[in-house]
């Protein structure tokens, strides 16, 4: 796969808050509950922050309740790419970054017992998007 937004370290962090390159960068979490579009239900879609790129639709996030935005799928096409995260002590987990800048956006959790059509819960930093209203 071949980014299409690639840019060093510096301009990064001339583009982002402190916040925001910590999580988009450096694979950082935000601390729960604390993020903007964690309750936000309003139609529209949710683009990467760093890059604009439409990840997910409102019509996939669903209440959660854990403390981040959370989706049962991502928006159609190639828009993110998953890998597999082995960062912290356990079971590897799922992580999800932006397809078109490599932007770390969180993880995807799979059985949880969520009622949603695949099983799935995406865990998104509020601070990896940027909400866009239809």
């Amino acid at each position: 796969m071949e980014l299409k937004v690639i840019k060093t370290p510096d301009e990064w962090r001339a583009q982002l808050s402190p916040l925001e390159y910590h999580v988009l960068r450096e694979s950082g979490t935000e601390a729960p509950f604390t993020g903007e579009y964690t309750d936000t239900t309003t139609a529209g879609s949710y683009q990467c922050r760093a890059c604009g790129a439409e990840l997910f639709r409102s019509e996939h996030k669903f209440a959660s309740h854990c403390g981040w935005p959370s989706f049962f799928t991502a928006a159609a096409g190639d828009r993110v790419r998953l890998l597999e995260d082995r960062s912290l002590p356990g079971p590897a987990r799922t992580e999800v970054r932006c397809a078109q800048c490599d932007s770390h956006l969180g993880h995807v959790f799979t059985g949880e017992g969520y009622d949603t059509p695949t099983d799935q819960r995406w865990c998104i930093n509020s601070v990896s998007l940027r909400f866009v209203a239809d």
